[in-house]
């Protein structure tokens, strides 16, 4: 049970004190603002699809990373850290009071609601989990990192198949994420045995 919280943990926060800016803001960006370009995230997205050394997908993934988490506020960038700070104290209820602010401010900055995600992961509350996966996802459908904590909760839950479906998302994204890779192999024999 440590290493699904240790691995999801650090998946999910991974470049967690990095500048960031909103990829989605309305308006005009203000001189102390840069905004991540839509097709910056595609191109980014190409690479990972498309390279095959591992090392070089990981940096590639930490630039995605690095992409969302751009919130354009410097608001938001504040209680992005207070909340990590607090996560990392293992303080979930106030890390979730930020981070509650922080959907509240910006409903479409996707990893507000990975973040919070993460925390109710990290206190097994499952279902609140999943709703904010869900709205992360329908905000950025690639988000690997939130997939990531679909297949986690799914195997938690004992649905196998589902957490392979999940996994099998990811590696469409990022085909050469060593732990996907791992449990797409370890759930495609359990399940083969339990068919037999």
């Amino acid at each position: 049970m440590r290493n699904v919280f240790a691995f999801f943990l650090t998946f999910a926060l991974a470049g967690a004190f990095v500048p960031v800016v909103h990829a989605q803001q309305t308006g005009p960006a203000t001189s102390t603002q840069v905004v991540a370009k839509p097709d910056r995230l595609d191109a980014l997205f190409g690479e990972l699809k498309r390279e095959r050394n591992e090392r070089a997908a990981q940096r590639i993934a930490q630039r995605i990373r690095e992409e969302w988490n751009r919130s354009g506020s410097a608001s938001i960038d504040l209680m992005m850290q207070w909340s990590q700070k607090a996560m990392e104290e293992q303080k979930f209820d106030i890390a979730l009071d930020f981070l509650d602010q922080v959907v509240t401010l910006d409903p479409s900055y996707s990893e507000g609601w990975n973040r919070r995600a993460t925390v109710h992961f990290m206190m097994q509350n499952f279902g609140k989990s999943m709703s904010d996966i869900n709205q992360t996802l329908r905000l950025e459908p690639r988000h690997f990192g939130a997939l990531a904590g679909m297949a986690q909760i799914m195997k938690e839950r004992g649905n196998k198949q589902l957490a392979l479906n999940a996994w099998q998302r990811v590696l469409d994204i990022y085909p050469m994420m060593r732990s996907a890779q791992n449990e797409v192999s370890t759930l495609s024999e359990e399940l083969a045995g339990e068919g037999i």
